[in-house]
């Protein structure tokens, strides 16, 4: 992971500091909103910790919905961060307790806005750092790859791995982004539960608004 400087840093807090609110939670790309500002999607497998992570980063407890459920969040929801930013809250892939013919429908959903969102400047797709990279992460990394659409590997749940395991994974990951063209370089450690990365990933988006 890139070193951040201090200005860096204090953007990202202050950012980060600003009202978050949500906008809308579509369920067909006809209804998504005006593109105005920068956006920034979150994507995962489902239980992968995203509505976690978002709500860590914004320093809140239910902005975005957390569930024990995987496969609860069906809806692309959107968030204006303090009229600079859009966070976007993708569906979970992978697995869901609905029916096919649903998954199917998100899947489409999500595939179309990640292809055709001019407003969207990176996504990060969480990876859970106990698992690594699995298939259906790497099928949403081929589709971003075809459409161009620059992505960067969030790992989760850190906590959960003791140094020398985490190390190996940052490893394993950064050999495998090597094949992605679409593949930002640098890789997000992050923690929902402890914290880490959390600064250093809130100044990489700030960056994104000056964009």
């Amino acid at each position: 992971m890139a070193d951040m400087s201090e200005t860096e840093i204090e953007a990202g807090r202050l950012l980060f500091a600003q009202p978050c609110d949500f906008i809308r939670g579509v369920t067909r790309i006809a209804d998504l909103p005006e593109g105005g500002l920068p956006e920034v999607a979150f994507a995962g497998r489902s239980n992968v910790g995203k509505s976690s992570l978002i709500n860590a980063l914004t320093n809140r407890k239910t902005l975005a919905r957390t569930s024990n459920t995987p496969g609860r969040t069906r809806e692309v929801n959107f968030f204006n961060l303090g009229d600079q930013l859009h966070l976007v809250d993708l569906p979970g892939f992978g697995y869901a307790r609905v029916s096919k013919t649903q998954v199917k429908e998100w899947t489409a959903l999500v595939t179309d806005y990640l292809r055709g969102r001019a407003a969207l400047r990176r996504v990060c797709l969480l990876v859970d750092s106990r698992r690594g990279l699995l298939e259906s992460d790497l099928s949403v990394m081929k589709i971003l790859d075809v459409a161009a659409v620059s992505y960067q590997i969030v790992l989760t749940k850190t906590d959960k791995l003791k140094p020398g395991p985490l190390e190996a994974r940052i490893k394993d990951v950064e050999t495998a982004l090597r094949k992605h063209a679409a593949a930002y370089p640098d890789i997000l450690v992050t923690s929902s539960v402890k914290g880490a990365g959390l600064a250093e990933m809130r100044a990489s988006l700030a960056a994104l608004t000056k964009t």
